[in-house]
């Protein structure tokens, strides 16, 4: 499953990265906890309102396809985004 947690993290990396304007800040962690991934995103404080977008847009949609993918592979999997 470690691969697949992987995988999840690479996937929001991709998504992630072209919408920050400190790419060197950004750090994608993912840890399995209760049965379920746990993707981690920690960027630069400018660039966490873009992240999380109007209305928190943005990160529900990196939740879905975050969720879609592991779906696949029978995976639950949480994205947050960390202070």
């Amino acid at each position: 499953m470690a691969e697949n947690n992987q995988d999840i993290a690479g996937l929001v990396e991709s998504v992630v990265t072209p919408l920050v304007d400190y790419p060197d800040d950004l750090e994608i962690t993912s840890r399995e906890e209760g049965g379920a991934v746990l993707v981690e995103i920690s960027v630069n404080d400018e660039d966490t309102g873009k992240v999380i977008g109007r209305q928190g847009r943005v990160i529900k949609s990196i939740r879905t396809l975050a969720r879609a993918a592991a779906s696949r592979s029978d995976m639950r999997v949480e994205v947050e985004i960390l202070d």
